[in-house]
């Protein structure tokens, strides 16, 4: 029996409406759905840690989402594993003619033309004539932000140049500013004009050539790392944090700034 066949025998076995597992008997597309999008941010977690030892286990966690899904579909009747991997084999060989046809495409650049140029006709065979149609509105802000901005831009609607993105920041930041100091705040409008500023700061991240996901991940996994050496530093003068001043905090933060350039 090979490792996949396991995997699915066990899932079936789980499953099973007489001897299988009464909490995945019970589960549902729906009921699943939170603990795949848990598991990929594990996968990815792994990979930002290096941790290849971890990375196997938790690759083999997603999988097992995917697997869970086409057993359920499975007996449902809509479709099975080897249905899925059929599918995206099709798809893999489709988006790829360069290696599968007779399409020339000997840079990066020219793979991704012939890419979007495919996943066009792909959204038109299915009636979906917007460059729009088919990015997941579940998907984490940012990354969708970027993803709608880079769709966008396959089909002309963007800046060229650094500078009209940079003034398209500042002028929302100038906006978020005017509704902030109202007399009367509009809280929804202040809202839409940070959203407006955020969707800015995403497109001049693109336009820098990053992922504002990535970056903001990286920041926020920096400022948790310094954060916690404040609370140490904070602690060894024997001060809870709450007892603390903000000057005394501010001081602390900025020891932790210059141990970390000196390294």
């Amino acid at each position: 029996m090979t490792p996949l066949n396991r995997l699915l025998n066990i899932m079936q076995t789980l499953r099973d409406p007489e001897r299988g597992c009464p909490w995945d008997r019970q589960q549902t597309f729906a009921s699943i759905a939170p603990y795949t999008l848990e598991e990929t941010y594990e996968v990815i977690d792994a990979i930002q840690r290096e941790d290849f030892a971890d990375l196997r286990g938790e690759l083999g966690d997603l999988l097992f989402q995917v697997v869970f899904y086409a057993q359920m579909a499975d007996e449902q009747q809509r479709f099975n594993f080897d249905d899925v991997c059929n599918a995206i084999s099709d798809k893999l060989e489709r988006r790829h003619p360069h290696i599968f046809g007779d399409v020339q495409a000997e840079t990066s650049e020219e793979v991704l033309k012939n890419w979007e140029a495919i996943k066009h006709s792909e959204r038109a065979e299915k009636s979906q004539h917007s460059a729009l149609d088919d990015i997941p509105k579940a998907l984490p802000a940012l990354m969708r932000a970027h993803k709608i901005q880079k769709r966008c831009s396959t089909v002309g609607f963007d800046w060229n140049n650094l500078g009209p993105v940079l003034d398209k920041v500042h002028e929302e930041i100038d906006e978020v500013m005017h509704e902030a100091q109202q007399a009367v705040v509009d809280n929804d409008k202040l809202e839409e004009e940070i959203g407006d500023l955020l969707f800015a700061t995403v497109n001049l991240s693109r336009h820098l050539g990053s992922k504002a996901e990535v970056a903001l991940q990286k920041a926020n996994d920096k400022f948790e790392r310094r954060f916690r050496q404040v609370e140490a530093i904070i602690a060894s003068q024997g001060l809870a944090m709450s007892d603390a001043t903000l000057d005394q905090m501010e001081e602390a933060w900025q020891q932790v700034k210059v141990l970390e350039n000196k390294q």
